[in-house]
């Protein structure tokens, strides 16, 4: 089933970090496209630093609450410490998408139900994928132009 996950570091060396969570991501799920790098300014919680973001696409048979639990096991190897939310973080890897599930558990909510606010998941998302949908909002170029 196809998948749709984000990737996200503003602490330590970021592109390094992200290129070797690509790296064990790949080791579990079949990755089909992975979008160029992009800074942004972090969400939440403003006062610290820039994040650099990227989005992938892919093809995984795990079970969604499976596929989290192997994506907080690689984020917590690559030096993800939890104290509060939206803080700096080494690695953050949200899972935005999983094609043909609906879910709304404590752990795991399917879609992400903020990606549609987040333009550095749908910018690019919409780059390697420009016909992309997000289930409950539509088009992810009309959401994305709505929120310019």
């Amino acid at each position: 089933m196809k998948i749709v996950i984000a990737l996200g570091s503003n602490l330590g060396d970021r592109e390094a970090i992200i290129n070797s969570a690509l790296e064990e991501l790949a080791a579990v799920i079949t990755i089909s496209a992975v979008s160029t790098l992009y800074e942004t300014e972090p969400f939440g919680v403003t006062d610290q630093p820039m994040y650099l973001n990227a989005v992938l696409i892919g093809e995984c048979d795990r079970d969604p609450h499976e596929l989290l639990q192997l994506m907080l096991q690689i984020e917590a190897r690559l030096g993800r410490v939890r104290v509060k939310k939206w803080d700096a973080r080494t690695l953050d890897l949200d899972l935005i998408l999983v094609e043909g599930y609906t879910i709304d558990s404590a752990e795991l909510t399917l879609p992400h139900p903020l990606a549609h606010q987040r333009k550095f998941v749908l910018e690019p998302w919409l780059e390697i994928d420009p016909d992309a949908y997000l289930p409950g909002h539509g088009k992810v170029s009309d959401i994305l132009a709505g929120l310019s």
